[in-house]
Parts: structure tokens; C-alpha cells; sequence
């Protein structure tokens, strides 16, 4: 450790030696009754009616319903006694966004031993334009498969072995490798199973573009999600220096398999062989051209924060961030109703809800916690975590002085469970504070119930985890009291199948709120906790964000 971080070694040292030595704090009666007080089903309930509704027109980025979600939450928080949580004065981090909207040609050609075979837009492909440019073309690129594209020494793994694939197009398995518990982490998916990481690998390695194969268990969703999160307008930070891809596509199973045939190419043996570290790049002799255009947009949105001073004379220099998007898609592609609309009531109108119920419970105590909060809503998160990416770059608090973050993204609408689903369970010392407060509501603690779909890595709190921050980030639980064993997990992928992603996620009637009463107590709770501890939070030893942490730390202790 002192090797690693120099002169801040010993400040490291001795702080993760405080974590042990340090009197943890206990609930209290007026703590866990103010959670009772405030945190109802009136105070979820309005506040999801409102930012689900018509009115606000699916929250989508930089449009006028984003900033009356804005006002709407920055007015709630101004309500209850927190402070404007920004530089002068100031209750939003506005930030540029560049919005980028692609018309693909409806049958994409590709040329195979002669013959030409083509894929549809939606049915059989959906893309995205890596350059923020008018126009974009590539022409005569070559496919190569790439296996999952990974790059991963701790791992020995390395698909690319050297080979120069340049101005190529790379298609690529979804995922990372599974099946073995001791490679990777078997069923748990890593960073590098998610789609950010493929088309990021594709660009370093100056591929002209990528395709990612889908299939449902490997993305984690079905087709129709692709659909309507890549379909539309996409958004961007504006560009910098960043290797980008020209072109960024997703294409379904059958389709690969249909194009692969063409070319005397089995898909099957293609991904036995990649699960091998022996594993080439493999040129597929298959060759396309494609042109398409893009209209561009810069418009701005932002983030909204308030802040709830420490009562601590030195904590209160440290922060506890309360976090939960604000966005969602906007207006899009109509569902099989007409509708256009795409509510984002679960996700994450909810979450929205949820943490407001929270800063108004933490500002009503009798005596403010000890560290300071901050109840943070950060815009674009569905468009690849913009709002949480913009604020680890510009924090409000130095890294190094936020203690963790508690993200909220969803909520139970199905009612109240045996068990909580911890997320990032396993990665830092915030395990134990909840373990705690999920005994104390009668409740078991579980790791991620579907560790497949790599839900650590798709929101906020990866952003925070970039610059060393540990999190606290819970999922609905599955073992539902008074239901059968297997009804949490029939319901819960029947809404991931009909209504994630779609226009269908409203609120309506079905909602039963007293599971989301139950989590948003939870993080509540734990809340509180963390702002009351001697020691801030650490990561479990050789975690994958462990040395951002010392960084920061290191960082404050030069100065």
C-alpha cells in the first residue's frame, strides 16, 4: 500500500485501519420513526404521478419537459430546507449535450461470395452514428469476428492477440466469458460483458465499426429494448480526443446467422471457438458499404442538487450523495396502442420519488446527520450515465471527501418481500451497514438475483465508482410474502419484457407501493448510518475500484 500510493500510504493506512477500530453508530427510535413518517405512500405516489405524467412528455434530454422536471425537483428539495448544491449559488450543473439523430438505410447490404445479402433496420439490425458529423460513410470494410472483443490480463484474455483490424468492422459476442466460476467471474457479468466497453474496445483498436450479436440472455433484455434505446435520437457528451467508431450496431441472432451462412461461416463454431484463450481474430470474407446521415442538435440539460449541511464540525466536510436520474426517452416510436409517450414511471421516476421521500426524512431529524447530504437527480442516464459521467468530472465535492453513494434506478411495485437485493454486494465495507438495516426490517440480504445482466455497471453509481467512490445500489427483492416461490422473478422479467424501455411503463392501478416503502426505508436507513460513522466506507481489498480510491484520497492529502 505505502508502495502504491507513496507519502499518502500512511493516510490510507490509518484510515482503513479506523474502519475497524471505529464504535459503528445505532439505529435510534426517532431515526426509524421519521423513516415511517415520511417515507409513504402519498409522498412516492405524488411524485411519480406527476413525473410519469403527459404533461412531462417522457423527461427526454434538453426538451421543455426536462426542465419543468428540473424545477419541479429543485423547488421540492428548495422546500425542504436544502441548499443550492452548485457553485454560485446555483441549484443545477447544466452541461452541453449533443444530440444526433441518424437516418440508416432501411436494408443494409453486405456482399458475400458474390451474392449480396441484406439486413432490415429494426427487424434485423439497429445502429448508431459513432462521429458527431453530418455524414458519415464507410466503404468496402471487411468484417472480422473478434470473439467478445475483450482485452483482460488479469483475466490472460485477449482477443485481439496483436492482429492490426483497422478500418474493419468487428463483430462481437454480447457478454464475457461464463462458465467457468474462475475465469472472469463466471455468471456474474463484468465491465467487460457490457456493450459501452465493446464499442470502446472496437474504437481503440481503430475498427471503422462494431456489431454486437444480441441475444436476450446474453444482453440481458430482448430485441425490443435495442429497439427503442438505440432507435431514436441519440446524445453524447460533446466530443474530445476519444477514439470513436464510425458506426455502432447491434444486430439479432438470426440475422448473423442468416449473413454467416452466406459466407460458408457456421455461427455456432464461431462461438466455440471463441470461448478458447487461443482465440484469433477471424476475417469473415464478407464486405460491406454504407452511408448515412445524420441531423445534429446541441442542446443543454442538467443536473439538480440540494444540499443538507452536516451537523459535524469535521465531517460535515464529507458528503453522502442520495442519487437517481432524471430522464428518460422522451417521445419515440408508438407501441401497439399509439402511444408515443415513453412515462419512465418505474424507471426512474420512481427512484426520483424515492429519494425525495429520503431528504425530506434526513432534513426533518431532530438533529441533522453528521455528514452532509446530497440529494443529486443527474440528467442522461439512459443515453449512457451523461448526467453521473458529467458530475464525476465536476464534482461538487472532491472524490475524496464523498463518503458513498446511495443510487436509486426502479422501484417494487409489486409489494413487500423476505429479502433485500444488494447490487453491489461484495465490493466494499457498505455490506455490513446493510446487512444491518435489512436484519432490522426482518429481512435477508442477497447478492444480485440476476447477476447475468450486469446491473452494476448500467447506472449511476458506476460513474461514482470511476473516481473511487463506493455505493450502495439495491434491486427489488424476489421472495414476496404471501406469493408463491417463484412469482417475484415471473413478475419481475414480465415487466423487463413488456414495459422496460416501452411506453407501457406508467402508473396505474397494479401498483402496489409498499415494497418501495420497504426500500426506500432501507436506503434511508443506511443513509443515515453511513453520515453517522466514524470512518468513511472502503472497498474490499483488490476490488476493481479500489486504487481510484486511494487516488483520491492521495489526492487530498497533498494538499
Amino acid at each position: 500500500m505505502i508502495a502504491v500510493l507513496g507519502r499518502f500510504g500512511l493516510v490510507f493506512t490509518a484510515a482503513v485501519a479506523a474502519v475497524g477500530m471505529a464504535q459503528s453508530p445505532a439505529l435510534t427510535a426517532p431515526v426509524e420513526k421519521a423513516a415511517r413518517t415520511y417515507i409513504t405512500r402519498g409522498a412516492l405516489e405524488a411524485a411519480v404521478r406527476f413525473l410519469s405524467s403527459d404533461l412531462l412528455e417522457g423527461r427526454g434530454p434538453g426538451t421543455r419537459a426536462d426542465q419543468l422536471a428540473r424545477l419541479y425537483l429543485q423547488t421540492r428539495l428548495e422546500s425542504m430546507g436544502y441548499s443550492a448544491a452548485f457553485a454560485g449559488g446555483s441549484w443545477q450543473q447544466p452541461f452541453d449535450i449533443v444530440g444526433i439523430k441518424s437516418q440508416f438505410p432501411k436494408s443494409w447490404s453486405f456482399q458475400v461470395r458474390g451474392q449480396r445479402v441484406d439486413l432490415a433496420w429494426r427487424d434485423d439490425y439497429i445502429a448508431a452514428s459513432g462521429l458527431q458529423s453530418d455524414k458519415v460513410a464507410l466503404t468496402d470494410a471487411e468484417l472480422v469476428f473478434v470473439g467478445y472483443g475483450i482485452q483482460a490480463p488479469e483475466y490472460q484474455w485477449d482477443d485481439f492477440k496483436g492482429v492490426d483490424v483497422a478500418g474493419t468492422i468487428l463483430v462481437m459476442m454480447n457478454n464475457d466469458p461464463d462458465w467457468d466460476p474462475n475465469l472472469f467471474a463466471g455468471k456474474r457479468r463484468l465491465y467487460y460483458g457490457r456493450w459501452d466497453y465493446k464499442y470502446a474496445s472496437a474504437a481503440r483498436h481503430r475498427a471503422a465499426g462494431a456489431i454486437i450479436i444480441h441475444t436476450t440472455p446474453s444482453a440481458g433484455y430482448p430485441w425490443q429494448v435495442v429497439q427503442s434505446s438505440w432507435g431514436g435520437e441519440q446524445f453524447e457528451l460533446p466530443a474530445g480526443s476519444e477514439a470513436r467508431l464510425r458506426l455502432k450496431a447491434w444486430a439479432t441472432e438470426q440475422a448473423v446467422r442468416r449473413l454467416l451462412q452466406a459466407g460458408g461461416q457456421d455461427l455456432d463454431k464461431l462461438l466455440a471457438a471463441a470461448r478458447s484463450r487461443d482465440f484469433k481474430p477471424l476475417p469473415l470474407g464478407i464486405r460491406t458499404s454504407v452511408a448515412f446521415t445524420n441531423t445534429l442538435s446541441h442542446v443543454q440539460t442538467a443536473n439538480v442538487g440540494g444540499l443538507l449541511p452536516g451537523s459535524d464540525p469535521s465531517l460535515g466536510a464529507q458528503v453522502v450523495v442520495l442519487s437517481a436520474h432524471h430522464d428518460h426517452f422522451g417521445i419515440g416510436e408508438p407501441d401497439a396502442g399509439g402511444d408515443r409517450i415513453y412515462h419512465g414511471a418505474v424507471d426512474n421516476a420512481s427512484g426520483c420519488a424515492q429519494v425525495l421521500a429520503i431528504a425530506r426524512t434526513l432534513a426533518a431529524l431532530p438533529q441533522r446527520p453528521r455528514r452532509s447530504i446530497l440529494a443529486l437527480f443527474v440528467a442522461g442516464e439512459e443515453r449512457g450515465l451523461l448526467g453521473s459521467s458529467y458530475y464525476a468530472q465536476h464534482p461538487s465535492f472532491p472524490a475524496g471527501r464523498i463518503a458513498a453513494d446511495i443510487n436509486i434506478d426502479g422501484g417494487n411495485i409489486f409489494g413487500r418481500t423476505r429479502d433485500a437485493t444488494l447490487i453491489s454486494m461484495g465490493k466494499s465495507s457498505l455490506d455490513e451497514i446493510a446487512a444491518r438495516v435489512a436484519k432490522s426490517q426482518g429481512r435477508v440480504l442477497k447478492p444480485d438475483q440476476f447477476p447475468d445482466r450486469g446491473y452494476y455497471y448500467r447506472s449511476d453509481q458506476f460513474s461514482f465508482a470511476k473516481i473511487g467512490v463506493p455505493a450502495l445500489f439495491f434491486a427489488d427483492g424476489t421472495d414476496f410474502i404471501g406469493r408463491p416461490a417463484l412469482w417475484g422473478r415471473q413478475q419481475i422479467e414480465e415487466w423487463e419484457l413488456r414495459k422496460y424501455h416501452q411506453p407501457a411503463d406508467k402508473l396505474d392501478d397494479s401498483w402496489n407501493f409498499d415494497g418501495m416503502i420497504q426500500d426506500a426505508q432501507l436506503d434511508m436507513l443506511s443513509a443515515w448510518l453511513i453520515a453517522q460513522a466514524d470512518a468513511m466506507p472502503t472497498w474490499k481489498p483488490g476490488d476493481e475500484f479500489e486504487a481510484a480510491r486511494k487516488q483520491a484520497l492521495g489526492a487530498l492529502a497533498g494538499k
